[in-house]
């Protein structure tokens, strides 16, 4: 029996991969393969938070450029509802553009210094003749309204404005086509932790009243838990756990998510806390570790990880970890 289309997911990711080749070496250097992405699989409901949290370099922000096809993946299946993301020409990527965008990490850089905002607004408006040329102007201050911004930020220049503000720029321009999805890519990172909250709790509010969904990506813990009601755990490119927030930071399962959890600080000063701490680095990512990658940190490392990298283990319905000790 099919199900109804309500209960469609909004994304499907499909063993999304993509390899670097880069060349090391002198002076005759040698071709290496990173494996940024290898083999992942998500979906994102309508109006929901997915997470993707890990340490930096475990390939989450590949992911979501792999999704808008800011980078070409090298194999996978993307899919926005019935739209095949990557089977479209670059003749029809403008539809993609409109259905999914993108929040960056910086706010300043990615802003055109050169520009007004009412100039980096009303362009693309205008490009995509999404309204009568005379309405544009309009349409920009009241997507600034919307992010609470005033009406005369359409004649300053972003070195005008804080992070905070140059953040809520960035949302306002995401919103221009009414998009499905945005991928939020350590949107709050850069910013002071008061005003990350303003942030998140704008997010939130345009989710609710825009019917947004989000891929969120962050390797701070304690902003997912707030955010996001799924999350996937990343380490070296790949998946090792999944699950609802309440599972992940109540009942994490793999070591790697053990420790990242235990790690990030809890909200109430009546909780006594003995914060973890991962052994070494992560590995490179060139030549990562035989068998499980994480076994050189792992503290409940067993003789099999050392030879065999861990199949997907199912655990429930949209529960899953990679690891030994759940096979």
């Amino acid at each position: 029996m099919m199900n109804d289309s309500t209960d469609q997911p909004l994304l499907t990711v499909e063993n999304l991969a993509k390899y670097f080749k880069i060349q090391r070496g002198f002076p005759k250097s040698v071709t290496h393969t990173v494996k940024a992405v290898d083999d992942v699989s998500f979906t994102i409901n309508k109006q929901e938070a997915f997470g993707l949290a890990g340490e930096s370099g475990c390939g989450k922000s590949t992911v979501g450029r792999c999704v808008l096809r800011l980078i070409e993946p090298d194999s996978g299946r993307v899919s926005l509802g019935d739209l095949d993301v990557l089977g479209l020409g670059k003749s029809d990527l403008r539809i993609l553009r409109k259905k999914m965008q993108i929040i960056f990490q910086d706010p300043y850089s990615s802003l055109n210094p050169r520009r007004t905002v009412g100039q980096t607004l009303e362009e693309p408006m205008r490009v995509h003749k999404l309204y009568p040329k005379d309405d544009i102007p309009a349409v920009a201050v009241e997507l600034l309204e919307k992010v609470g911004l005033s009406a005369n930020a359409v004649d300053k220049y972003p070195h005008e404005f804080s992070g905070g503000q140059r953040q809520r720029i960035g949302i306002a321009r995401a919103l221009l086509f009414n998009p499905e999805l945005i991928v939020a890519d350590e949107a709050v990172s850069a910013l002071d932790v008061s005003i990350q909250m303003q942030i998140l709790q704008l997010l939130r509010n345009l989710k609710e009243k825009l019917s947004l969904s989000y891929l969120f990506i962050s390797h701070d813990l304690a902003v997912v838990r707030y955010f996001c009601q799924r999350v996937a755990i990343m380490y070296l490119g790949k998946f090792v756990e999944l699950g609802s927030v309440a599972q992940i930071f109540d009942d994490p399962l793999h070591p790697y998510t053990v420790t990242l959890r235990n790690a990030s600080p809890i909200p109430d000063p009546s909780v006594s806390q003995e914060f973890a701490q991962l052994k070494g680095e992560v590995p490179s990512p060139i030549s990562p570790p035989r068998g499980c990658h994480f076994h050189p940190r792992c503290s409940k490392v067993m003789d099999i990880c050392h030879t065999v990298y861990p199949a997907w283990t199912e655990l429930g319905e949209g529960r899953g970890v990679a690891c030994h000790l759940y096979i």
